[in-house]
């Protein structure tokens, strides 16, 4: 009996070996950059996977300490296993994560070392090989769905393309080089010239720390600028590194600054050198005298509403922020109404902030209504004028001033009813209101 148990025993034990799956043994030394071995601990992790001898590998972690560099571990053949099977394996060293590789293990009877199971980035991985060796090899464009038709709709270098140029698209759709000379400027249809302005020129000169021409005695209040400053806000005025506040301490007419009495710069006094006063500004270039001008600037153009109410009803509006206009500004607003139908008179009307600028009826059998009116904004009030006419209203101007705040947000609005109620519309089909900001041009 005791033999009988022996043997069963040996048999189970031998069951046991044969059923364990292969093993390859990765031994190797480790190293730091710096040429010294590396200590610390290395986690290797790995997916569920069946083996090349259909042993199934469960999802699990082991993490191996390395000291001075020696490295020896046993793991299973990922190459010849199902697809995808690999390692991932986490470098610690003095309790901080350095780096992570992935291991794709051949089947081998002699030790490996880590540069022959490393897998480089980019490399694809897959099992099933039955060669003893990494399945590995690019993806063709054909195996990823729908990447041969991207490809086909991708923009193709031009033949002007070139490094170290602007990259424009030309009419074939293709990334071309921008033309022109290294100082243009590229414009939005992709063609160049000289930066400045509406269609190109030179842009405003400056000078910087600029001294201004005049006595330094702590009796002269009258210095001179080289040019003149445009606009003359752009004027930065330093006495002795000081900035000075033009309107307090001096002001400025053309290219002429005048000191404040309180300000002006004194001549050498207990053994100090005079003030030095030193001048920043913009100016107007004499070879493009509109380089320095600001562009108008369309504030707001939409489409408005309809209404076939008898009760004044809003059709659009359009708010001009507070501190946007300032004295001198010019604001121009254009609209565009239209009747439906031909039974009903119609009324339109344009209003500045609160106060009804413009208001004409149309008959019924008036199709249209359009306009225009400008108003200039000055010191506490807003000078106005206006034209409109309508398909048959005849052409009528008109002109007048309103007093409005223009510190604080103004809207204005477009209105329009109907004469009573009825199955005809009015609708504003569209409105613009453009700003033309203050500016000088000496």
């Amino acid at each position: 009996m005791l033999s009988f148990r022996r043997s069963a025993m040996i048999l189970a034990a031998a069951a046991m070996m044969q059923a364990q799956p292969a093993m390859t043994t990765i031994q190797d030394i480790l190293y730091r950059a710096d040429g010294t071995r590396f200590n610390g601990e290395i986690f290797i992790t790995w997916n569920a996977f069946q083996a090349g001898d259909t042993s199934n590998i469960a999802t699990a972690q082991v993490k191996l300490p390395i000291v001075n560099g020696v490295l020896k571990v046993e793991l299973v053949p990922t190459t010849t296993a199902s697809a995808g099977a690999n390692y991932q394996v986490k470098y610690n060293s003095a309790g901080v994560y350095q780096f992570t590789q992935t291991w794709a293990v051949p089947p081998s009877s002699v030790p490996l070392r880590v540069a022959d199971v490393l897998v480089s980035t980019g490399t694809v991985v897959g099992g099933g090989g039955g060669s003893g060796s990494i399945t590995a090899g690019p993806i063709l464009i054909s195996d990823v769905v729908g990447l041969a038709n991207a490809l086909a709709l991708a923009s193709q270098k031009g033949v002007a393309y070139t490094l170290g140029r602007a990259a424009v698209i030309n009419t074939s759709g293709q990334i071309d080089g921008a033309s022109g000379n290294l100082g243009d400027c590229v414009r939005v249809d992709g063609s160049s010239g000289p930066c400045g302005g509406n269609s190109g020129g030179i842009l405003p000169l400056y000078s910087d720390n600029e001294v201004p021409s005049g006595a330094v005695n702590g009796l002269n209040t009258t210095f001179a600028l080289a040019n003149t400053p445009s606009p003359a806000a752009s004027l930065q005025l330093f006495v002795n590194g000081l900035l000075m506040e033009q309107g307090l301490d001096y002001t400025v007419t053309g290219s002429t600054i005048t000191f404040n009495l309180s300000s002006t710069p004194q001549p050498s006094q207990g053994g100090q050198g005079p003030d030095v006063v030193l001048a920043s500004y913009r100016y107007a270039n004499p070879n493009n005298p509109l380089g320095s001008l600001t562009a108008a600037q369309v504030v707001c153009s939409a489409v408005g509403n309809a209404t076939s109410s008898a009760a004044s009803t809003v059709l659009g509006t359009c708010t001009l922020p507070a501190g946007l206009l300032g004295t001198g500004d010019r604001i121009e607003i254009r609209f565009q109404f239209l009747h439906a139908g031909t039974s009903t008179a119609f009324t339109p009307q344009v209003a500045w902030g609160a106060v009804p600028i413009l208001s004409r009826t149309g008959a019924a059998s008036e199709a249209a209504f359009a306009g225009k009116l400008e108003f200039s904004v000055n010191a506490g009030s807003q000078p106005w004028s206006g034209e409109s006419f309508g398909s048959a209203l005849p052409f009528l101007t008109a002109m007048g001033a309103t007093a409005v705040d223009t510190t604080q947000n103004l809207t204005i609005s477009f209105l329009g009813q109907m004469a009573s109620s009825t199955g005809d519309s009015l609708s504003l089909s569209n409105f613009t209101v453009v700003r033309y900001p203050a500016q000088t041009n000496p």
